[in-house]
């Protein structure tokens, strides 16, 4: 397992974590749920049981370099790799993808992103290596499915059969993959059984992911081909600053995993959320009779039920009277919205970008 390289996804924005995620310190750079660990922090944790500190990459975009260097100090500043534009996951893949190739041909590559949640992390070692061994020795991508809970339209899915070879196989043959169905067709997959939701997570060995981006992204597999030489070495920056803005915004999912015919997946279950909507932290925090979610350390709550409540730490907060609310404050803004319209809040930043400036968000 020595050659297992590791690479965060560290660049979004998490703009649905507003107030307390900014362009300038995202949600993954926060303790969101208040445990003394943040986001990323706790993922690079996860990953050590996977990779020593030399072989675990942050992609992240080019402002957030002394973020990660602050909370992730293990990591030497070379594994940091800079997006000099944001181009969604296949050209960040990717550039970590040449990046190991360059230090090691061989090597095995597990993606995970920066901000989610597993809380049986013993579980997921397990499967992430299971998954690991097997993509070190054959032409497969795998991914981890997580096996749903809830008819959840906020997740992608992913259809999945037994292996014709060994039908007891832990590890199962992609058939299809959906985006975000309504609720009736997510009840019918919940139902079915044969449906997982998907995590993001992916893994397989350098030379397969090579070899299916030349065929599912030509374009984006020649313009970093171009410049195989140059990674790992001092002209990396300039060449990644002058081809990067011009790659095609484009989705791993998208893009490669659901063209290609030699996807496998692993069915997990090991407490998984991607903390996309302060929603989702609602459901995995610590919850009080009243079914509130109180995040800080000086709160009191009177007539109030299923209520997510974040302030900081320290700060006297008295909520009375609400039921199904999110109430979000830092230093700068409060936010105090309906649990169930919490997809409004995106809208809400660009609302206040237009009258206040971006600065504020």
């Amino acid at each position: 397992m020595q050659n297992i390289y590791s690479v965060i996804m560290a660049g979004g924005i998490g703009s649905r974590f507003w107030p307390v995620s900014t362009s300038k310190l995202p949600k993954q750079f926060h303790d969101i749920l208040g445990t003394g660990e943040t986001l990323i922090q706790q993922t690079y944790r996860r990953l050590r049981k996977l990779s020593d500190p030399d072989k675990i990459l942050v992609v992240t975009h080019k402002s957030y370099k002394d973020l990660v260097m602050e909370q992730l100090p293990e990591i030497p500043v070379a594994n940091i790799i800079l997006e000099p534009a944001r181009r969604n996951t296949a050209p960040c893949i990717t550039y970590a993808a040449y990046r190991i190739k360059s230090e090691d041909p061989t090597a095995t590559m597990l993606v995970a992103p920066s901000d989610h949640l597993i809380s049986n992390e013993d579980e997921f070692t397990r499967i992430a290596t299971l998954a690991c061994n097997q993509a070190e020795d054959t032409k497969q991508l795998f991914t981890l499915g997580i096996k749903p809970h809830r008819p959840d339209t906020g997740y992608g899915y992913i259809q999945f059969v037994d292996l014709d070879e060994d039908p007891k196989s832990e590890v199962k043959r992609v058939k299809t993959f959906t985006e975000k169905p309504d609720v009736a067709m997510a009840q019918q997959f919940l139902e079915s059984g044969e449906f997982l939701w998907n995590s993001g997570i992916f893994i397989w060995s350098i030379n397969t992911y090579m070899d299916e981006l030349s065929q599912s992204l030509p374009d984006l597999y020649s313009a970093f081909e171009a410049g195989l030489s140059k990674f790992g070495t001092g002209e990396e920056e300039a060449f990644i600053e002058e081809i990067y803005p011009a790659c095609e915004n484009e989705s791993i999912d998208y893009g490669l995993m659901e063209k290609s015919h030699h996807v496998y997946v692993v069915p997990s279950d090991f407490g998984w959320s991607d903390l996309g909507t302060w929603g989702s932290l609602h459901e995995h925090a610590s919850l009080d009779e009243n079914q509130n979610a109180q995040i800080g350390n000086r709160i009191v709550t009177y007539e109030t039920k299923n209520t997510l409540i974040r302030v900081p730490k320290n700060k006297v907060a008295v909520v009375q009277g609400l039921e199904g609310y999110v109430v979000v404050d830092n230093e700068d803004a409060l936010l105090i919205c309906k649990l169930d319209q919490e997809q409004h809040i995106k809208t809400f930043v660009s609302d206040l970008k237009l009258k206040f400036g971006d600065k504020i968000t």
